[in-house]
């Protein structure tokens, strides 16, 4: 039997005409919005998918959520290959900065593929974006509480991978850049027994802010940190290594020196005379280091021509400077000596 032949627009009755004329732009309207659908969908998977694929490089990358009273946040753990079931091996945690997230921080400060090497786990805990739109720790609001909570939660994340994985519980560190550099520093004081060494790239004395407002100014500024309350044990805070570039325009250099002699200070320790270190063509820096009966208490590396970027990271991402001296390498030195008790 022959097919019906569909009827032309021009061949139909008028009022038949008119409904055809309306449902035309309807349905290519709703064939517009289902096509701009499966692109979003399709963006928006192959984000996620992005987000979820580990980088490059041997070893596991693990997915994890870490629960606490004020809160939780998902985390990924860096463990090195043919890490036997008996071993117990060194952590570092690492805190990103704004506009920054696990993944990115890894791959950026490269400290996978020195972890691979050195034999030691590495933990990303990553800021929600709930808890800041533009993806930093908010280590400033502690008038608030929310800073203290944020460092509530990161240590839930340290205490979880602790238990679950091999982590020699006497050899754990941190790190963090700019907002996570200052999360570090506050989580270095209201956990000191925690933690062996800690240190800070590009980022702001703890003490300085306890609001948005005056977080800026501190980064702008580079203030003094707020003395201390009394009572306050700093006996037992961690050694601290600052890393920070003279051209850093988003956060002021003048913060370095600050939290190096914040630090010292509170532990009564002294600073050597500086001393200037370049190797190959890779950006000089002046380190300062901060002793106390033989012992670093502090160290500076002040670098120059480094804007707002980790020294020595990759320049395939936003905040990382492939010439300046490798600050993993330096973040995992000083840890080491710590852990070695030879600090």
């Amino acid at each position: 039997m022959a097919r019906r032949r569909a009827a032309l627009p021009w061949a139909l009755p008028f009022p038949q005409l008119l409904g055809a004329w309306a449902r035309a732009p309807v349905r290519a309207a709703g064939a517009a919005t289902r096509a701009h659908m499966r692109s979003v969908s399709d963006a928006v998977s192959g984000a996620v998918d992005e987000h979820r694929r580990p980088p490059p490089g041997p070893g596991d990358w693990i997915a994890g959520v870490a629960m606490a009273p004020s809160g939780m946040r998902r985390f990924q753990l860096y463990r090195p290959p043919d890490v036997a079931f008996h071993e117990k091996l060194p952590l570092m945690v690492m805190l990103h900065g704004c506009h920054q997230n696990a993944k990115a921080f890894a791959e950026s400060t490269r400290m996978n593929a020195l972890a691979a090497r050195e034999r030691f786990l590495v933990l990303y805990p990553e800021q929600d974006r709930r808890a800041n739109s533009q993806g930093c720790w908010n280590w400033y609001e502690t008038r608030s509480g929310l800073a203290q909570a944020e460092a509530q939660i990161v240590m839930a994340a340290v205490q979880q991978v602790t238990l679950l994985y091999q982590v020699d519980r006497d050899r754990v560190a941190l790190a963090g850049l700019s907002a996570g550099a200052s999360m570090a520093a506050l989580l270095a004081m209201k956990y000191p027994e925690r933690f062996r060494a800690v240190a800070m790239h590009s980022g702001v004395p703890p003490g300085t802010a306890s609001s948005t407002a005056t977080a800026l100014r501190a980064m702008h500024r580079g203030e003094r940190p707020a003395a201390l309350p009394d009572g306050t044990d700093t006996s037992r805070w961690p050694p601290l290594i600052v890393i920070h570039g003279d051209a850093d325009r988003v956060v002021s250099s003048r913060n370095a020196a600050r939290t190096a002699d914040f630090w010292a200070e509170a532990a009564g320790a002294k600073p050597a005379a500086p001393r200037r270190v370049q190797r190959g063509q890779r950006h000089a820096m002046t380190v300062t280091d901060y002793k106390l009966r033989g012992h670093t208490r502090a160290s500076l590396c002040e670098v120059g021509s480094l804007g707002h970027a980790w020294s020595g990271g990759s320049s395939k991402h936003p905040f990382g400077d492939a010439r300046g001296p490798d600050a993993s390498r330096l973040v995992w030195a000083f840890a080491s000596r710590q852990f070695d008790g030879a600090g």
